[in-house]
């Protein structure tokens, strides 16, 4: 080949195939080692000579330099910085190494930047990523203060009032998706891709002006539009410390979006659980809860009161995928379950203790608002302490026996009786919330199979415009619902 044609491939491996591909053709070519040294870090598989000749030519502050061995030599060429693309061939080697080490060179050099502009790019992708994680997990556990903080310096600010939007993408498409949601918003919303489920983009953007009932959400109706592939669901408009509850709208409209043409479903409405119980069950919320509100671990290491309370939250919305939310392995989980299980008295297990433990954390603000403590020496947010919790605290059945619990209760449970129902709709509700919302003993207590008893509730799904069977799901408010209109008689 002449020198023109080895130019031509150097460019061309460099383009395609990138450092490696190159240095590895020119090993092969010339018959022996050729890589990039550095001279001030060295390089673990280099050849010895090749790590001295590199340290040699930054020292003399040369742009080439040939070093000869008894049996072999070793060429090198400067690149950027203390870096040298060295090669170690056996004497005698061929003839025109020189010109095409040093044809290669800068191509080499050139494509090297790129790959390390490329790999700062993704740090900076995932640091920003990560970034609008935590932010997200603040918000979910009230640090609110903080996050703004936060939000604020990487931009756009958080909206307060907004609705939440839970997208579902398919695989590999949430950066486009997320791309189009900027465009739709002017850039105004603030977009994250969900820790728990992979196809999912959580998308908190300011309200835009009330769609009239039985109206398209404006957003919601662009993006299905833009990417037709996508479900989206939607919150009511909510403030900002709202976002646990705008959340789990959200996701229950995405169940109810994903089986309509339109792809897209705002929240049904219907009584809010906690506007519902807040006056009854405050008190017997913070009595529950105070054993997590005041627990001090023994050991520095451990998690204290505000963890383990954002693990509660995780665990009961997310079940064992609260792994990812909380970046912690499954053993940990369980352990942690464990000691809140034994703080409150409770077992986990048990739906009926799921609900209550989810009813309560819903009527209680964060041990950090109570404390006024903030995370990683962040000053305190602006949240009042709570009052003690009385002595007198009611337990949980005296809560669910106040009227505005059984006419929450009634609403809630209307459409499973109502004229849209399916067949046995109430009776399936029944027995999946006795066998604490399991599928296998369900459909064994149905006598049905498993995939029958899915069906059926995912119908169910569609007439409660809630979701059943993927957390977060309405199991724990259902349950509740049950259980206050059966002490009403």
């Amino acid at each position: 080949m002449s020198r023109s044609d080895d130019i031509l491939k150097v460019h061309r491996l460099a383009r395609a195939g990138g450092s490696a591909a190159l240095l590895e053709w020119l090993a092969s070519h010339l018959g022996g080692w050729v890589g990039v040294v550095d001279a001030e870090a060295g390089h673990g598989r280099a050849p010895e000579a090749a790590v001295r000749g590199a340290a040699e030519l930054a020292a003399r502050g040369v742009r080439s330099a040939v070093l000869h061995g008894a049996d072999s030599a070793t060429l090198l060429f400067a690149l950027d910085g203390p870096r040298a693309l060295a090669a170690v061939l056996p004497q005698p080697h061929h003839p025109d190494a020189p010109a095409l080490l040093a044809d290669a060179a800068v191509p080499l050099d050139l494509v090297l930047r790129a790959e390390e502009a490329g790999r700062r790019e993704e740090r900076v992708r995932r640091a920003e990523a990560q970034t609008r994680e935590a932010v997200l997990h603040l918000l979910m556990n009230g640090w609110l203060s903080t996050a703004r903080q936060i939000a604020g310096t990487l931009g756009p600010a958080l909206p307060d009032p907004m609705r939440m939007y839970v997208v579902e993408c398919p695989a590999g498409r949430r950066t486009e998706v997320s791309r189009l949601c900027r465009e739709l918003t002017g850039g105004r919303a603030w977009i994250v891709r969900c820790p728990v489920y992979v196809r999912h983009l959580i998308v908190l953007a300011p309200p835009a002006p009330a769609p009239a009932s039985g109206a398209d959400d404006p957003l919601a109706a662009a993006l299905v539009e833009g990417a037709p592939d996508c479900a989206v669901g939607v919150s009511g408009e909510m403030r900002l410390d709202e976002a646990p509850a705008a959340y789990t709208q959200a996701f229950h409209a995405l169940a109810v979006a994903r089986g309509r043409a339109d792809r897209h479903a705002r929240f049904g409405p219907g009584p809010e659980l906690a506007l519902a119980a807040h006056e009854a069950g405050a008190g017997w919320a913070e009595a529950l809860l105070a054993p997590l509100h005041t627990y001090a671990p023994r050991r520095p290491q451990d998690p204290g009161g505000q963890e383990l309370r954002a693990t509660a939250h995780a665990w009961l919305n997310f079940t064992s995928h609260a792994t990812r939310l909380l970046k912690v392995h499954r053993n940990t989980l369980a352990a942690r379950l464990r000691l809140i299980e034994a703080l409150l008295g409770l077992n986990l297990a048990r739906l009926a203790d799921q609900a209550a433990l989810s009813l309560a954390l819903r009527l209680t603000p964060g041990a950090a608002a109570r404390s006024g403590a903030s995370p990683a020496g962040v000053p305190p947010t602006d949240a009042p302490p709570t009052d003690a919790p009385p002595t007198d605290a009611p337990r949980l059945d005296e809560v669910l026996r106040d009227p505005r619990l059984t006419g929450w209760a009634r609403t809630h449970l209307s459409g499973l009786t109502g004229p849209d129902a399916p067949p046995g709709a109430r009776d399936t509700i029944r027995v999946w919330l006795a066998h604490d919302a399991q599928l296998v003993p369900t459909a064994d207590a149905l006598g049905v199979s498993v995939p029958g008893a899915r069906k059926r509730l995912t119908r169910i799904e569609a007439l409660l415009e809630r979701s059943l069977l993927q957390s977060p799901s309405a199991r724990h408010d259902l349950w509740l619902a049950q259980r206050a209109e059966e002490l009403a008689g």
